[in-house]
């Protein structure tokens, strides 16, 4: 991706695109068409299906019937009567070769009529059973059917992989300027058997996704397939390649530019099929004629993918979209930490309140900044905070300052970030208003805990040497001061640290065991539990429920 440093992940999650397929291995449905219902009734009755792999049996009474039935039902298996009133086996079959090119026929006649036969060898019937029928006969040609039907699944597996692989390379090619990769892209196409021409209009769509949610992916491969089909509506096609886990890069195209209603569409599909993510950005290029110009519809997408950090999550970026968004905005205050600094310093609440809904205003919906470049004006907005928070010696619900880059970085939106260093200025206000006076020894051993509390090797030797006290001096001192022993402090400062952290979803419960210095995360479920009377995940459904 321009800019960006992304390399293809292998398998392309296109083995996740087939749960169809194991589906109809494990589940697979037998149709019974027969005019004598003693027969049919005597066939169900005679066999254990589900010994066979056939969960479901149909029944029919006639061709006409039975093409109906096999359109609902879609079996995997039929077994057929030759001769019928209204109409025949063959008549019937022949008719639903188009429909079900898979399925596998087995006729079942009294009659020992060659041209009937020849009929059930053209239509790849499995076995021609004559009447009276043996059960065991019957047993053995529906495995045998089963068997062929498998085979052909696993036949089409495979073409499908193949194509969705060569897809998946196509796209890639299509990611880098036209030029050098022109023949690999007149191979790849003629694998695809995609005849495009100078005429042919491409327009890049970017999922970005937001990797850090433990939320249930839904299968890219289903994703692709579903588009493939709902693009037919509009006569296009389409290809995808998976980049750097985070972004997922498809090219429609078709014959005809695709009108604004079209393209918006097919944004409102992708909202559709990546809901289950939680958080994502899609952003559609510019549409370009003809393969050579492809590559400039995609780097069109990641200019605009490059200003989603200052829009709301799940939004659907055009660049018609953005040339409406005015560009006037209000003056920027120089060193706008310095003036923060100064304002928290004084506790003069209105001056914070009032520069933070400047910055808001002047960055939200922005379209001309970087990311970084507004990251590291409120890294420093942050730093600010915590710096004031020592000097005045305020104690409380305070950042470490080693995580607050990680803290920013995992923010997914500009909204989420100016929210986050809203919410810390509104507790150290009231952590100003409402904390008593502390001993300055017992504040820079809390702080110095609230520095190194993700250290799993933090000891009381450590914190008495930071002070310039004895270490049995520093834990007699810490118990007169607050009633706790400094071990009992900082499990309490970890579990409750570990407790924020849960609430927020963009942290792994696996992870977090590790951010408050735990290094197994038994022991620190044990332990969590213990202290809250919850395991971590039954905490995080209770608070995220």
């Amino acid at each position: 991706m321009a800019g960006m440093n992304f390399h293809t992940r292998s398998g392309l999650a296109l083995a996740a695109g087939l749960i169809m397929y194991n589906c109809q291995e494990n589940n697979m449905k037998l149709l019974i068409v027969d005019d004598e219902e003693l027969t049919r009734t005597g066939v169900i009755s005679s066999i254990d299906w589900n010994s066979l792999g056939i969960d479901e049996v149909i029944q029919a009474d006639d061709g006409i019937n039975g093409l109906e039935a096999a359109r609902i039902h879609k079996p995997e298996i039929i077994l057929c009567d030759v001769r019928m009133p209204r109409m025949d086996g063959i008549t019937m079959l022949e008719r639903l070769e188009s429909l079900l090119p898979d399925t596998v026929p087995i006729f079942m006649s009294g009659y020992s009529d060659k041209d009937y036969l020849k009929a059930a060898i053209k239509l790849k019937a499995i076995s021609y059973i004559e009447k009276p029928l043996d059960p065991q006969e019957i047993r053995e040609a529906v495995q045998e059917a089963r068997d062929l039907y498998l085979q052909k699944l696993r036949s089409h597996r495979g073409e499908t992989l193949h194509s969705m692989e060569t897809a998946s390379r196509l796209a890639l090619q299509l990611t880098v300027p036209y030029g050098a990769n022109n023949e690999i892209i007149e191979h790849l196409c003629g694998e695809l058997a995609l005849h495009l021409t100078a005429g042919t209009y491409f327009t890049a769509f970017i999922v970005k996704l937001n990797t850090s949610l433990e939320l249930a992916e839904p299968s890219k491969g289903d994703i692709y397939q579903a588009l493939k089909d709902f693009l037919k509506h509009y006569h296009m096609e389409c290809i995808y390649v998976e980049k750097h886990i985070q972004y997922l890069v498809y090219y429609v195209f078709g014959s005809s530019r695709p009108t604004g209603p079209v393209l918006q569409a097919i944004g409102d599909f992708f909202g559709r099929m990546y809901a289950s993510c939680g958080k994502y950005f899609i952003a559609a290029g510019d549409t370009y004629c003809g393969i050579s110009r492809a590559y400039h519809s995609y780097a069109s997408a990641v200019i605009l993918l490059q200003s989603s950090f200052f829009f709301p999550s799940n939004t659907f970026l055009t660049g018609a979209a953005m040339k409406n968004i005015p560009a006037t905005r209000l003056a920027l205050p120089s060193a706008p930490e310095n003036i923060f600094a100064q304002a928290l310093a004084s506790k003069n609440k209105a001056s914070c309140t009032e520069l933070l809904e400047t910055l808001f205003r002047y960055f939200d919906k922005n379209t001309t900044l970087l990311q970084n470049q507004v990251k590291d004006t409120y890294y420093k907005l942050f730093l600010a905070l915590e710096d004031t928070r020592k000097q005045l010696m305020v104690s409380g619900s305070g950042s470490e300052s080693g995580s607050i880059v990680d803290d920013i970085e995992g923010y997914f939106t500009y909204g989420e970030l100016h929210q986050a260093l809203v919410l810390k200025t509104e507790s150290f206000f009231n952590d100003a208003q409402n904390s008593v006076q502390e001993n300055p020894t017992i504040f820079l051993i809390k702080d110095y805990i609230s520095q190194n509390y993700m250290n799993e090797g933090l000891s009381v030797k450590d914190i008495s040497t930071h002070v310039f006290l004895s270490t049995s001096y520093v834990c007699t001192f810490f118990k007169s001061e607050t009633g706790q022993t400094l071990n009992q402090y900082l499990t309490e400062y970890r579990m409750e640290r570990a407790k924020q952290l849960l609430c927020d979803p963009r942290y792994k419960i696996s992870d977090i065991s590790s951010k408050v210095g735990y290094s197994d995360g038994n022991y620190f479920g044990k332990s969590f539990k213990k202290y809250s009377g919850l395991s971590p995940s039954e905490y995080r459904e209770k608070m995220t429920s």
